[in-house]
C-alpha cells in the first residue's frame, strides 16, 4: 500500500493557514490558505522557489509564532508555542564552542529539566547511532562539518520529539558528505517512526528521501501540488533511491513544476 493509502494517525495539520509580515515597509502575505495533515511516520519535503514560504510554514510548525490566520495542530492540539515534542535542525549547527560534543548533545535536556544519568546514556547511545562513538568528550573545533551535523541530529532527538523540522540541514555540507547524512537521517528516522518535514531547495533530496512532495507556488506561498513517491523509491535509502528507474521521472516532474512557476514570473513576496 502506497504512503498516501496509509491509516495512520495524523501528528501534524495546517488549517486554512495564512501569514502576514508587518513591517516599516508595510504588510506582505507570505502564505495563504495553506491546509496540510502530516500521518504518524511520514517523511514530507516542502520545495519551492525562493519567497514561496517554505521557511515560514516550518517557523509556525514549530511554534516560533503564531498564524495571522488559521491554526496548527500537534496530534490534535494547538500549537501555542515552541514544545519539546518538536525538534528543529537548522542549516547551521550552532554547538556551544565550549561545551564538549556529549554536553552540546544535552542541551534540550538541560532545558527541559530532564537531564538525568538515564537521559545521558541515551545521549551516549544517540552519539554512537550518528557515528560518533566515543567522541563525547572532544569539543566542536575538533569535528568536521559533516560530525557536527551528526552532533546537531543527536541533539535533536536526545529529547524524543514526536516531529522533526529540518530547514535545509545538509546543504552546506559536501556532496559526498551530505548523502552520507541523507542516509543516516532517513534510517534513523525510520528506525525510531519519527514523522518529518523538510525543507530544501534540492529537487534529488526531496525526492530520495520523501513519502511525499509538496510544491509550494509564490506571490502568495500556496501549495502548487503534491507529489507522492512511489513505494520502490521512498523504501529505498536515498543513495539507492537515487540509482532507480523512476526517480528521474519523479525528479523531472518537479523540476517542471518549478519550471512553470518560472516561467509564470513573479517577484519574490518576502516570505522565506
Amino acid at each position: 500500500m502506497g504512503a498516501l493509502g496509509l491509516k495512520r494517525d495524523s501528528v501534524l495539520e495546517l488549517q486554512r493557514l495564512s501569514h502576514v509580515y508587518v513591517n516599516e515597509k508595510g504588510a506582505s502575505l507570505a502564505v495563504e490558505n495553506i491546509d496540510l495533515t502530516v500521518s504518524r511516520g511520514q517523511f514530507v519535503s516542502l520545495v519551492g522557489p525562493s519567497g514561496c514560504g517554505k521557511t515560514t510554514v516550518l517557523s509556525l510548525l514549530a511554534g516560533l509564532f503564531p498564524p495571522t490566520k488559521g491554526r496548527v495542530l500537534l496530534s490534535g492540539e494547538r500549537v501555542q508555542g515552541p514544545s519539546p515534542k518538536v525538534g528543529y535542525m537548522l542549516q547551521q549547527d550552532y554547538l556551544f564552542p565550549w561545551r564538549t560534543i556529549r554536553d552540546n548533545a544535552a542541551v534540550g535536556l538541560e532545558i527541559s529539566g530532564r537531564k538525568t544519568r538515564s537521559s545521558m546514556e541515551a545521549v551516549d547511545a544517540l552519539l554512537e547511532e550518528v557515528g560518533l562513538p566515543g567522541a563525547g568528550h572532544r569539543f566542536p573545533h575538533e569535528l568536521s562539518g559533516g560530525m557536527r551535523q551528526r552532533v546537531a541530529l543527536a541533539r535533536t532527538l536526545a529529547t524524543d520529539p514526536e516531529v522533526l523540522l529540518l530547514d535545509e540541514p545538509f546543504s552546506a555540507l559536501d556532496l559526498h558528505i551530505k548523502l552520507q547524512l541523507e542516509d543516516l537521517v532517513d534510517q534513523t528516522l525510520k528506525r525510531l517512526c519519527k514523522t518529518a518535514v523538510l525543507v530544501t531547495h534540492d529537487l534529488a533530496e526531496a525526492a530520495a528521501m520523501s513519502d511525499r512532495v509538496i510544491v509550494l507556488g509564490r506571490n502568495p506561498g500556496r501549495i502548487r501540488c503534491e507529489l507522492a513517491v512511489p513505494d520502490e523509491i521512498r523504501l529505498a535509502s536515498p543513495m539507492n533511491a537515487r540509482k532507480l528507474p523512476g526517480f528521474q521521472e519523479l525528479f523531472e516532474r518537479l523540476w517542471s513544476e518549478l519550471d512553470a512557476q518560472d516561467e509564470e514570473g513573479g517577484e519574490s513576496d518576502g516570505g522565506q
